[in-house]
C-alpha cells in the first residue's frame, strides 16, 4: 500500500433507472431511488478514491457504512456520489460520503474500508463453504 492522501476525492454518478428503484430492489414499495442503490454508489466512489494508493495485489473491502438517506429521487434524474478520504489508521480508511441529485443532497454518512491482499482474502473466503 502506498501512502494514502487525506483529502483525496472521487465522484461517480448514475441515472435513476427502473432497476435502481426501491420497488425493484426489494427495499420498499415506491418508485424512488433505493437506499441500497445509493449505498452502492457511495461505495463505488469510495473505491475510486482509494484505488490509486493500492498495490497490484491489493483491494479494499467495506467494513462499515453509516448513512442517512435524507431525500427521495425520482426515476430519470442523475444521482452523484462523492467520497473523500478523511482518516487512515494502518490499513483502515475512513471516508466521508455524500450523494445528491439535480435538486439537492439526498444522503450523507461515513464509510470505512480495509486494505487486503486480494488472493489471500479470496482464498480465506472460499474456505468458508
Amino acid at each position: 500500500m502506498k501512502e494514502i492522501a487525506i483529502g483525496q476525492k472521487a465522484e461517480v454518478y448514475t441515472k435513476v433507472t427502473t432497476d435502481k428503484l426501491a420497488i425493484a430492489v426489494g427495499s420498499g414499495s415506491l418508485k424512488v431511488f433505493a437506499t441500497p442503490s445509493m449505498c452502492a454508489l457511495m461505495e463505488e466512489a469510495s473505491c475510486n478514491a482509494i484505488s490509486q494508493f493500492l498495490e497490484e495485489d491489493e483491494t479494499t473491502v467495506g467494513t462499515s457504512l453509516h448513512i442517512e438517506h435524507t431525500a427521495p429521487s425520482p426515476k430519470g434524474v442523475t444521482v452523484t456520489a462523492e467520497a473523500e478520504i478523511i482518516a487512515v489508521n494502518g490499513r483502515e480508511i475512513t471516508l466521508k460520503v455524500t450523494a445528491h441529485d439535480e435538486i439537492s443532497e439526498i444522503g450523507h454518512g461515513v464509510h470505512k474500508r480495509f486494505v487486503v491482499d486480494s488472493e489471500k482474502f479470496q482464498s480465506k473466503t472460499n474456505l468458508r463453504k
